[in-house]
Parts: structure tokens; sequence; C-alpha cells
């Protein structure tokens, strides 16, 4: 590798880490909170996905036989 590709490098972990020092990480609170809201609305989105999916395979069947 050449010195400037390995500048490149270094330089790019560098400003990676120096980004990473500008997250604010959640602490376990938040984090467990917004989990917990993110299965939620997942399960319930999917139980409104399941229910319009019968109605409608429910309806075309009506329909077509």
């Amino acid at each position: 590798m050449s010195d400037k590709v390995k500048t490149q490098k270094k330089s790019w972990f560098k400003g990676l880490q120096a980004e990473f020092k500008k997250v604010i990480w959640p602490d376990r609170k938040t984090l467990a909170r917004q989990t917990t809201a993110v299965v939620v609305v997942s399960v319930v989105l999917g139980l409104i996905i399941a229910v319009i999916d019968a109605l409608l395979n429910y309806g075309i069947k009506f329909l077509v036989g």
C-alpha cells in the first residue's frame, strides 16, 4: 500500500472515532422503553395487516367462488 492510502485510512478512522464520541448513547431505561415501543408497534401493525389480509382473502374467495 502506498503512504497516501495509509494516511487516508488513518484519517478516515480518526474521523469515525471523532463522530462516535459525538453520539449521545441512551441509558438502559431509555433503551428498554424504546425497544418495547418498537416491539409493540410492530406486533400491532402485524395484527392489523393480518386482519386486512384475511378480510381481503375472504372477499376475493366470496367474489370468485
